[in-house]
């Protein structure tokens, strides 16, 4: 009977054995593809170098380092944070310190409190300041620069020099730079500066942009959406009578589609851009043809062949127009100034 029955018992072996075996293989199959898609080397694909702009940039102090300072300057360093993070909340319109600004907050213009990388952050700030500034003409301070974006990105007034919310704001920026070297700027440091288009940049091609990828936060009028409490915005408007006006920095095309190249729409960032440099410029042309708050620019670039190449303002040292400044090509523009800057040496 047993020897009857032995060639049925191979059978089942032989396929027992052979079901483990594809279970084996669709297990490797399985791990080499979770390999292959989780960041993890591919070996079967083509090696390609990161791009160096986006390695090894620089972060802030932790949190944890504030235990080593001294508890006045704790303190003044956290509220520096928080009025940077929540402006509007004590100097907005409706601030419990002073209403001296938009409603805008200045990390809607400086990610995460100051400290994303590429995100317009306060890296280089301390080590960078004082310094000249051809837009004044003037050797500017820290406190320059900060009331600088009061009266131009916030569209609002200065904070005095000695006031409890300005030297809160300079330790906080003091300790984002306290590891940088004097006159250096670390990688990652403000906006990245995104290559140029060889075209004029197109704002009917950014408001397609914008209504696909912009529009659903900040609404399609640019107003933004305010938060249930009335002081602040959930989502910041981009133009219009509570945005930043046309001296802020934002302004400049240049500023903007670096900014949003990296930073926008919601969750993206310099890992994992979401917009094309195409999409990032044309936007910039949409965003900054809308209309915004006007300031008075008269006092600016006292020396105008230091204007930067996309000043939307004349007179300008150069035979260009205030419409190509703005819109481009800016390559030609860049190339005359390059040229003259060195036939001046």
């Amino acid at each position: 009977m047993n020897h009857q029955t032995q060639p049925h018992s191979l059978l089942q072996m032989f396929l027992y054995t052979l079901l483990i075996a594809l279970i084996a293989l669709l297990g490797y199959l399985s791990f080499s593809h979770i390999r292959s898609t989780d960041g993890m080397v591919d070996s079967t694909q083509a090696y390609v170098e990161p791009d160096s702009n986006f390695t090894h940039l620089w972060v802030a102090p932790s949190d944890w380092r504030l235990m080593y300072l001294k508890p006045e300057e704790k303190a003044l360093v956290e509220y520096g944070r928080e009025l940077i993070a929540h402006t509007s909340e004590y100097l907005g319109p409706k601030g419990s310190v002073k209403a001296i600004s938009n409603g805008m907050n200045c990390q809607n213009c400086h990610l995460n409190a100051g400290t994303q990388p590429w995100g317009n952050n306060y890296f280089a700030v301390q080590s960078t300041y004082p310094k000249f500034r051809a837009r004044s003409g003037a050797i500017e301070d820290q406190v320059k620069r900060v009331n600088d974006c009061f009266e131009r990105s916030l569209n609002g007034q200065a904070l005095a020099a000695e006031s409890k919310e300005m030297r809160a704001i300079l330790a906080y920026i003091k300790w984002l730079g306290s590891d940088v070297a004097k006159g250096v700027a670390p990688k990652g440091s403000g906006i990245f500066k995104l290559k140029g288009l060889k075209r004029a940049i197109d704002p009917i091609k950014g408001a397609e942009v914008y209504a696909a990828k912009c529009q659903s936060c900040h609404q399609a009028d640019g107003g933004g959406v305010l938060a249930d409490n009335g002081k602040s915005y959930t989502y910041p408007p981009l133009w219009g009578p509570h945005s930043y006006n046309h001296g802020a920095g934002l302004y400049r095309m240049s500023n903007f589609a670096g900014y949003v190249k990296y930073n926008m729409p919601l969750g993206a960032n310099y890992e994992k851009p979401q917009l094309t440099d195409e999409e990032a410029w044309d936007l910039a042309a949409y965003v900054n043809t809308m209309p915004r708050p006007a300031k008075d620019l008269s006092q600016d670039w006292p020396d105008i062949a230091g204007k930067p190449f996309d000043h939307p303002f004349g007179p300008y040292a150069d035979p260009f127009t205030e419409d190509q400044h703005k819109y481009g090509p800016y390559k030609p523009i860049k190339e005359w100034i390059a040229k003259h800057k060195k036939s001046k040496k």
